[in-house]
């Protein structure tokens, strides 16, 4: 079994950093310790951190690939874009698309869990539409918004149901509360999100298993002290965690604030919602079936409506200690511990003995210069 030793770094743990040796053991952490074993190979972390290797669980694109093309080749490239900024784990993201496209989708992310990437790892699938409300559907095209239904779920999936880890749903749509419950009862994580719910029925929805919102202020009813919406409810209730797309575009920071001062950083997610041309220029893309400009980083519909984002986990990271009056180590553990825990990874999302090798190994400016998936190093810069 390979050994390997991430000598002198400053090791991000669950709420400190400190200075020692991190040693892995095939696909394993297997010690944390002071001394540097002698038949370890030794990759020299001096001056630099070592954290937990990000998780995505809502990310469409990348690298000039996307979820919806439905091949193999695209979640691989995908997953290799990924790894070039610390994401270890991911959810390959669906959107609102004709049903065959959302199958072959869905085929493409199970093969990827069968053969394995060259990067980050596919842990699962997040299907973001089609079950979703027409007045915040966002970039998704209204004509291939369907009504949840248990039947229509195993239809888009295909026979792949166990793949599913994150789905959203607007709670408000007939149906949303039967397949909801169904789907938290097999173990799925149901988000809520674009969405017109007020608050009474976001606060019904989580007795049918809604627990998660999908890009926290976007795709949903915003506040009023009249009728606190979609948005109050997230804030409110503690059963509900929040995912951010912390880019400053998407929400602005002192919104991010706001959001960390109610819920606490334990119960919000750094997520991306990323599409294809992330870590590429500007220029003209696609997101699932819709053209997207993408200018000074910005990804917007002809219309102008916001179509995903170029935003880089990270980059969130940073953006979240530079903005939000955030610890270094919350925000890891944003990025990387509470996704692990919200879609049940329970050997991801922190360095300890007998959790997974994720790692990633990042400069004082987060810029990363190794990530390593279960003890493979799939980037070094």
């Amino acid at each position: 079994m390979s050994k390997k030793v991430i000598a002198n770094g400053n090791v991000i743990f669950y709420s400190d950093i400190v200075k020692t040796n991190v040693v892995i053991e095939g696909n394993k952490i297997s010690e944390i310790t002071i001394s540097i074993p002698h038949d370890a190979e030794v990759l020299d972390a001096e001056g630099m951190y070592v954290a937990p290797g990000f998780i995505d669980i809502h990310t469409h694109g990348a690298g000039g690939y996307d979820t919806i093309m439905g091949s193999y080749e695209a979640i691989n490239n995908f997953s290799k874009t990924l790894a070039r900024y610390g994401v270890t784990s991911f959810l390959p993201t669906t959107m609102t698309a004709p049903v065959e496209a959302i199958q072959k989708a869905v085929a493409a992310v199970k093969e990827a869990m069968v053969k394995g990437t060259d990067g980050t790892k596919v842990v699962g699938v997040h299907l973001e539409g089609p079950f979703i409300g027409e007045k915040f559907k966002g970039a998704h095209p209204a004509q291939y918004i369907l009504k949840p239904s248990i039947e229509a779920f195993k239809k888009l999936v295909n026979g792949h149901e166990e793949i599913v880890k994150n789905i959203t749903i607007a709670p408000e749509v007939e149906g949303a509360f039967e397949l909801s419950r169904y789907l938290s009862q097999k173990g799925i994580n149901v988000s809520i999100g674009h969405t017109s719910a007020d608050y009474d029925m976001v606060k019904t929805a989580t007795l049918y298993g809604f627990s998660h919102t999908t890009h926290t202020f976007n795709g949903m009813k915003g506040f009023h002290h009249r009728e606190p919406g979609v948005l109050g409810a997230v804030m409110d209730l503690d059963n509900i965690t929040a995912e951010v797309i912390a880019d400053g575009i998407h929400s602005s920071f002192a919104s991010i604030r706001v959001l960390l001062k109610c819920k606490g950083v334990d119960r919000v997610l750094l997520i991306t919602d990323s599409m294809m041309a992330t870590g590429l220029t500007d220029g003209i893309y696609n997101l699932g079936t819709q053209s997207v400009i993408v200018k000074e980083g910005q990804a917007r519909l002809t219309d102008g409506t916001l179509a995903g984002s170029t935003l880089t986990l990270n980059k969130a990271v940073k953006n979240i200690v530079d903005h939000c009056k955030v610890s270094l180590t919350d925000a890891i553990r944003m990025a990387s511990y509470n996704p692990a825990n919200k879609i049940g990874l329970r050997h991801k999302g922190l360095i300890i003995p007998g959790f997974d090798a994720d790692i990633a190994i990042l400069n004082k400016e987060m810029d990363l210069i190794y990530t390593i998936v279960e003890g493979k190093i799939v980037y070094k810069k």
